[in-house]
């Protein structure tokens, strides 16, 4: 769909069946916007009209186009928290629809307990995080081919510190070096391409979650700021690290969902309590970029990379969204967006 000025752009659905569209999404000119992954049979039973894949907060998306979903399931239970414990979905570049008796056929790895997607080294290295919530200990997972191996982190040896205590985000810079965001511990942990500790407080920052680094040398830091849970109200905050590592406050008050790099160094964010997504250039300068309405809200995004795989599947370059449907959390879609983004981005 394409208009002069901003447009509605309707978010189709993924295979023709008789279920209403998702509301709409406002969107620059050029750009439209698709359901990529939804399901049925997963909502809950007061959520008439409501599909969906069950609760999902992190993506990412590999070299020959796959989607990597970390599945959160219920939040709550009894009042307090629940911990899952769910291999990761692994999505065909095509898209899916899920159901409760195929969804497995989708699954990859291991079951991890309150996994998260993090990062993807060199278009094929799946990292995960994943946290103890009683005895505060963390791990950073390496999977390969649907293998996991501890990369980082884990019990530590007796009179030791864990190194990593509620790992959640990472990033991976033009080296092969690892950046993890610990919230718990407040810092951002640095490792080298074998998993070794370059430094173990490399930035401090409150409540770090989501990382990302671009082309030129520098990690971006999106914190829950004030924020007791990332769901809740707060003053978030946006960090931007430089080569020197430095950190330099860039943006206070959004509490960012997810982050993603885009064309030029662009920083793509979702900004979950102001359903909205928006840039920051290299500049620091921050453009709206897509508004959700109708109760929608983004989670979690990330960027196609540009891959002979990913141009064949027709993906290359697209930006993918974690969409919470008519404000039902415990059901998500993933949302395929596409256009002319180095333009939009020119003229900024």
């Amino acid at each position: 769909m394409k208009m002069n000025g901003w447009c509605r752009a309707s978010v189709l659905a993924l295979l023709l069946a008789p279920v209403p569209a998702p509301a709409e999404l406002l969107l620059p000119p050029g750009f439209t916007a698709e359901v990529h992954v939804t399901g049925e049979g997963f909502r809950p039973p007061d959520a008439h009209g409501t599909r969906g894949i069950p609760a999902a907060s992190t993506l990412a998306v590999d070299h020959a186009g796959f989607l990597y979903l970390a599945r959160t399931g219920r939040r709550y239970l009894g009042g307090g928290e629940a911990d899952d414990l769910w291999p990761i979905y692994r999505i065909p570049p095509g898209g899916a629809r899920l159901r409760p008796e195929t969804d497995a056929n989708y699954f990859h790895g291991p079951p991890l307990p309150s996994a998260q997607v993090a990062a993807i080294r060199a278009g094929r290295e799946l990292f995960v995080t994943t946290f103890d919530r009683e005895r505060k200990i963390g791990v950073l997972y390496r999977l390969l081919d649907g293998r996991a191996g501890l990369f980082a982190g884990g019990t530590p040896d007796p009179g030791t510190p864990p190194l990593l205590k509620q790992p959640e985000g990472a990033a991976v810079d033009a080296a092969g070096n690892l950046y993890v965001a610990d919230r718990f511990q407040g810092l951002v942990v640095r490792l080298d391409p074998s998993g070794r500790v370059l430094d173990p407080r490399y930035v401090v920052v409150s409540k770090p979650r989501v990382l990302a680094t671009d082309g030129m040398g520098r990690l971006w830091i999106g914190s829950d700021g004030d924020a007791e849970a990332p769901w809740q109200n707060g003053l978030g905050e946006i960090w931007r690290v430089g080569p020197d590592g430095a950190p330099r406050l860039v943006l206070r008050g959004p509490i960012p969902a997810g982050m993603s790099v885009g064309p030029g160094g662009h920083l793509f964010v979702a900004d979950r309590h102001g359903a909205q997504i928006f840039v920051i250039g290299p500049d620091g300068a921050r453009t709206g970029f897509a508004r959700f309405t109708d109760g929608d809200a983004p989670r979690s995004l990330s960027f196609a990379p540009l891959t002979a795989e990913t141009r064949r599947a027709g993906i290359a370059g697209a930006l993918f969204v974690i969409a919470i449907s008519r404000g039902q959390w415990p059901v998500n879609e993933v949302i395929r967006i596409s256009g002319p983004f180095e333009e939009f981005l020119r003229r900024r």
